[in-house]
């Protein structure tokens, strides 16, 4: 029997291993991955290049888009796996208002373990300047937002089974 699973989208700080994990987690589950990044419009990239964190309203147009995809997907009766940093409740509502079921895998380690994995990546526009940034505004998954808590410190293959034993045991509620 084939289960039908919920957009998923795998969140966390930069260097957290997103893009990574979303991928190995939707072959897993046999989704589509979309890697939010490429949704960023070319101001974002570049204020993000620069330096500069965005500010909410430049992250509502990204947020909109990943949720439109995210909504779009399940239209044809499908769902998928996107990689987005989703830090702030507001912006997982965002996603959320355009596609309600969507669960959130949300990526954890302690800023230095983060730290060091960044040192020497080399990424089209997140300076690793703009980490502390993101764990200032980081808020993590609520008690009764649908989604799961996962160490970075787990394989990607470890945290894919995590993920479908997760999605199989809330299957049919709200996930919280």
């Amino acid at each position: 029997m084939s289960l039908q699973y919920p957009p998923l989208v795998v969140m966390g700080v930069q260097g957290c291993g997103k893009s990574t994990v979303g991928a190995v987690v939707a072959q897993h589950l046999g989704l589509e991955f979309v890697d939010g990044d490429d949704l960023h419009s070319a101001a974002n990239k570049e204020k993000m290049a620069s330096g500069h964190p965005l500010s909410d309203a430049d992250r509502h147009p990204w947020l909109s888009a990943i949720g439109q995809v995210m909504a779009d997907k399940l239209a044809e009766g499908t769902s998928a796996v996107v990689a987005c940093s989703a830090l702030k409740r507001s912006y997982r509502d965002l996603i959320r208002s355009f596609a309600p079921g969507t669960r959130f895998i949300h990526l954890t380690g302690s800023q230095e373990l983060i730290a060091a994995r960044i040192t020497g990546r080399d990424h089209e526009y997140m300076p690793p300047a703009l980490l502390d940034s993101q764990f200032q505004t980081l808020e993590p998954l609520g008690d009764d937002e649908p989604g799961l808590a996962v160490p970075v410190t787990e394989s990607p293959d470890e945290i894919a089974v995590r993920v479908e034993t997760y999605l199989q045991a809330t299957a049919g509620s709200d996930g919280a």
